[in-house]
């Protein structure tokens, strides 16, 4: 029927969540911690990634408008608090591009000579220059970001995400050395060593982001049925792909071995150096690129449209309102492109280039799970202001189903932010003092500029 809604499938909704929240970027980072890690991406997929999705599709398919998590918010608690909420997601992605941009520079540095992955200089200049180049892209609009999105999530996700799989079982079956050992007393973490607490940080922020797959919970056929169902989907393979991942790394590399920024690479050429193919270490290098260049890509214009969006609604200068031809907001893309730049600085000054990359990974998670609370917060409120709004999906169970799912996720986003100040055993991020005074002082820094502009539109209000 002509005009009818585009309907999606049960699948193309489990796909679309899937490429909104699974990656490679972390691997390395949740490798570090062996076989105890299953455990905490079962806490965070219980404490976390259900309750925040759970939360997100019911808000979206109350509220569809574009704006997302400033329009929810704001419903809650107000246009204050909405663009605190906007601005804590689109910061948090600003602080996460140079981690993963990193991780495209350690790929190449990898494959041109393994030293420059350790080199500070060669991936600040890779990190920038990619950014730029993403940047100037999506100025061009969204038919050709669309088009380069596309072919990367195949190329540089799913393909490099179910070899190193496939190689990791091959590995253990074929009795070579490992580096772990899946026993019941090594998967139990060791609660009293508070180390292994730090090991949520990069946990929770790998299950980050589904809340932007969410928006689509009013495009499926029956979203009352369909979602839970996509979701459940999703929930087992986002964590069969990234636990069975960090432990393909931790099995084949030593603990002390592995380097955040190039740790898939090494994995690769572990591999295929035992099997004498390391003639596709440049094809897996290009792949890995275009994964990491394509991640960046999905995200570098979803937070800035809903930060658009909160601009348009007075909440910063008329400046940052201004699309160019191509309905881009240029602005924000280029004063993002230079805080990028800016903060990408922290790998030149940082002890060491793994502890640069855990600094901005914690910094990152603490600004996110801020976000999360909100959202959670707002989730709850909105049941309890709004019990007769149209939900086409709502959470089962009533308000008290709400109340359980959200004080659930927020037990899990409280416990992650507390824990992401201890700095990690066996990485060097300099002193404890010094490491959490950064991370401190850097999280009030990034919370700052949405209090600044509300001041400085009530002043030009009242003058």
């Amino acid at each position: 029927m002509k005009g009818k809604k585009p309907v999606l499938t049960v699948f193309s909704l489990t796909m679309i969540t899937i490429g909104s929240v699974d990656s490679l970027r972390n691997l390395p980072a949740t490798a570090l911690f062996g076989s105890q890690l299953i455990v905490f991406f079962i806490f965070g997929a219980l404490f976390f990634l259900l309750p925040t999705a759970l939360v997100s599709a019911e808000l979206s398919s109350a509220w569809p408008k574009q704006g997302g998590v400033y329009i929810w918010v704001k419903e809650a608690f107000g246009k204050r608090v909405g663009f605190l909420a906007i601005w804590l997601q689109w910061i948090e992605n600003v602080i996460w591009y140079p981690t993963i941009l990193s991780f495209v520079a350690g790929t190449v540095g990898y494959l041109i000579n393994p030293s420059l992955a350790e080199n500070a200089y060669f991936l600040w200049g890779v990190i920038v220059a990619s950014f730029w180049g993403a940047t100037i892209l999506n100025l061009r609009g969204m038919q050709m970001s669309a088009l380069f999105s596309s072919v990367c999530a195949i190329s540089g996700l799913l393909l490099p995400m179910t070899l190193i799989i496939l190689l990791g079982l091959v590995w253990v079956v074929a009795g070579n050395t490992a580096h772990i050992h899946l026993t019941w007393d090594s998967i139990m973490p060791h609660w009293g060593d508070q180390s292994m607490w730090v090991s949520l940080t990069a946990i929770m922020l790998s299950l980050c982001g589904i809340e932007i797959a969410t928006v689509h919970a009013n495009d499926v056929e029956d979203p009352q049925h369909a979602f839970p169902r996509s979701l459940a989907y999703s929930v087992v393979i986002i964590l069969a792909t990234l636990i069975l991942g960090s432990l393909t790394i931790a099995t084949v590399l030593p603990q002390n071995e592995i380097n955040l920024v190039a740790g898939i690479m090494q994995a690769f050429d572990a591999f295929f150096a035992r099997y004498h193919l390391t003639g596709l270490m440049p094809v897996i290098a290009v792949m890995l690129v275009l994964g990491g260049l394509g991640g960046v890509n999905n995200w570098i214009i979803a937070p800035t449209k809903g930060l658009l969006v909160a601009a348009e609604d007075d909440n910063l200068p008329t400046s940052f309102r201004k699309v160019n031809q191509y309905g881009a907001p240029s602005w924000m893309l280029i004063g993002q492109a230079v805080i990028v730049t800016i903060i990408s600085s922290l790998f030149l000054f940082m002890p060491s280039v793994n502890g640069s990359y855990w600094a901005l990974t914690a910094l990152a998670a603490q600004l996110y799970m801020f976000m999360y609370f909100l959202l959670l917060l707002a989730g709850l409120k909105l049941r309890i202001s709004e019990p007769d709004k149209h939900r086409p999906f709502h959470i089962p169970g009533g308000l008290m189903g709400v109340v359980t799912v959200v004080l659930v996720g927020l037990f899990g986003v409280v416990m992650t932010f507390i824990v992401s100040f201890i700095p990690p055993e066996g990485i060097d991020v300099g002193s404890t003092w010094h490491y959490e005074v950064l991370l401190l002082a850097s999280f009030l820094i990034m919370c700052l500029p949405p209090f600044v502009a509300t001041w400085m539109a009530s002043i030009k209000k009242n003058v």
